[in-house]
């Protein structure tokens, strides 16, 4: 059995598709690893919800470590990575309670990547994403993984590019600050490129994400 990499995409919430997101997958599938890409709502779609879509994410995830078996995939080897709002959603994930709301082993998840993402809302809410996404106080709360690192359980990495808006490089520099002075395990990745540039560094194993990636699931020297 393989390990399996689960990618949630990216899109300001409301855009891109799994369908649009498999150029990586050839790198994961090289290294001898399962690579899935998800789909969820826009949250457009779904009267501004941002819980909506983490809820979906949620069930994809429990899905493939249910099911693994059936694609000859390692359910004690599921690996998550996402980009932007993508790398939002991931974070989201993490802090999931797996036991308790799905009824699997708390370490469900062996370690995750959030690429480029938005960890703490209030900002978020403060910025034109208000104008599509319908924030209230527990929303915010709820979406925001920053306040939830209590129930982080496994590794993660967190990466920016140095080229990418300031409130980007502050949030993953902060949310890896947050998670190392809980005690927790994290690595704070720089890579020397834009936004959409980071997402593309996934599809290669010399890229930023893409090597962190692989050296996550013990895939480097593969």
């Amino acid at each position: 059995m393989a390990p399996i990499f689960v990618f949630i995409h990216g899109g300001t919430w409301r855009f891109g598709s799994a369908g649009e997101s498999g150029y990586p997958a050839e790198m994961f599938v090289k290294a001898g690893a399962h690579y899935l890409a998800i789909d969820f709502a826009s949250v457009t779609q779904v009267n501004g919800d941002l819980g909506v879509l983490a809820a979906q994410v949620r069930r994809a995830i429990a899905w493939v470590h249910r099911n693994a078996a059936s694609f000859d995939g390692d359910p004690e080897r599921l690996y998550i990575g996402g980009h932007s709002s993508g790398g939002h959603l991931c974070a989201v994930a993490l802090v999931t309670d797996w036991a308790s709301e799905f009824g699997l082993p708390g370490d469900a998840i062996k370690g995750g990547l959030c690429m480029s993402g938005m960890y703490e809302m209030e900002p978020v809410r403060l910025s034109y994403r208000r104008s599509y996404i319908a924030f209230t106080d527990e929303m915010a709360d709820a979406m925001s993984p920053q306040r939830h690192i209590d129930k982080l359980a496994t590794p993660i990495v967190v990466s920016y590019g140095v080229f990418e808006t300031p409130e980007f490089r502050r949030q993953a520099r902060d949310f890896a600050a947050a998670v190392n002075a809980a005690g927790k395990t994290v690595t704070l990745i720089e890579g020397q490129y834009h936004h959409d540039e980071m997402a593309e560094t996934l599809g290669n194993p010399y890229g930023a994400n893409g090597r962190a990636a692989l050296a996550m699931m013990g895939l480097d020297r593969a």
